[in-house]
């Protein structure tokens, strides 16, 4: 897509796609954007299952069992995957792509509780003591899922005893943070919290740019961030605010940049 020395391309695709300028480009608000769904040839569907929590360190035979066992879906952005209340028989993993995690408040807000990346799972269980999903999930941006119903993942935990130890550690990990979660946003300031909120998507989806910090690539809404940092949109947008004068993030329409971790690293200890 980019050829060597085609500055004038990079910049003219840059536009187009929302992306942050290349440098040595002026910094352009986007025109238009293209995103299409992706696919999930069976080299990518083994690759994510390999890096998944419950599947890591399985063989190539029981990843190809459970490959078998899969069903695959492409989502175009914002396409639901499902909703909050719907009855939960499935877990999925995200193969290619970004999903969005949202929960709608009192007042009919929604807000965002997690972004998920290649390799992550999702999803609910009743069998696992979720008859209905808490959370709505959708995608991102062009999005690829690989979805496994709970009859086919019971025969996987049959199968694969290191599995459902998994399960079980992970189920207790979930209750752990979400006490934690509640402890946190009782206690933490705002600017805790947004800069815990990005470093944790740095550590997740980043691509270090070296002096240019760690790019953020995806459309992150100032209420999308508020919903991680469980806070409201205005106290984000002040906070954000702030920094992008302070020279410690940079932002666009579809892009994020830490410019200073070492600074957002203090901000999350409460160093400031």
């Amino acid at each position: 897509m980019e050829n060597p020395g085609a500055e004038d391309v990079m910049a003219a695709q840059d536009v187009d796609l929302g992306r942050p300028p290349s440098a040595g480009t002026r910094r352009t608000i986007p025109l238009r954007e293209i995103t299409l769904p992706h696919q999930c040839p069976r080299p990518v569907r083994l690759y994510v299952l390999a890096r998944a929590p419950y599947f890591l360190g399985l063989g190539e035979k029981a990843l190809d069992r459970i490959d078998k066992l899969m069903q695959t879906r492409t989502f175009a952005p914002a396409g639901r995957i499902y909703s909050a209340g719907d009855r939960a028989h499935s877990l999925y993993v995200v193969a290619e792509g970004r999903v969005k995690l949202s929960q709608v408040t009192a007042d009919g807000t929604e807000t965002v509780t997690d972004i998920l990346v290649p390799g992550e799972m999702f999803g609910a269980m009743g069998s696992l003591g979720e008859p209905h999903h808490l959370h709505s999930a959708s995608a991102l941006v062009g999005t690829c899922t690989l979805r496994i119903d709970q009859s086919d993942f019971q025969a996987v935990l049959v199968d694969q005893p290191t599995v459902a130890l998994r399960v079980l550690d992970d189920v207790a990990a979930r209750l752990a943070q979400a006490r934690s979660d509640i402890g946190g946003q009782t206690t933490d300031t705002v600017p805790q919290r947004v800069a815990t909120a990005l470093l944790r998507l740095a550590d997740k989806l980043g691509e270090d740019r070296g002096r240019q910090g760690v790019l953020l690539e995806v459309p992150l809404s100032r209420a999308d961030l508020a919903g991680l940092a469980r806070s409201t949109p205005e106290s984000v947008s002040r906070v954000m605010s702030r920094w992008k004068k302070a020279g410690l993030i940079d932002s666009g329409r579809r892009w994020t940049a830490l410019l200073d971790r070492g600074r957002l690293e203090e901000e999350a200890a409460g160093a400031h």
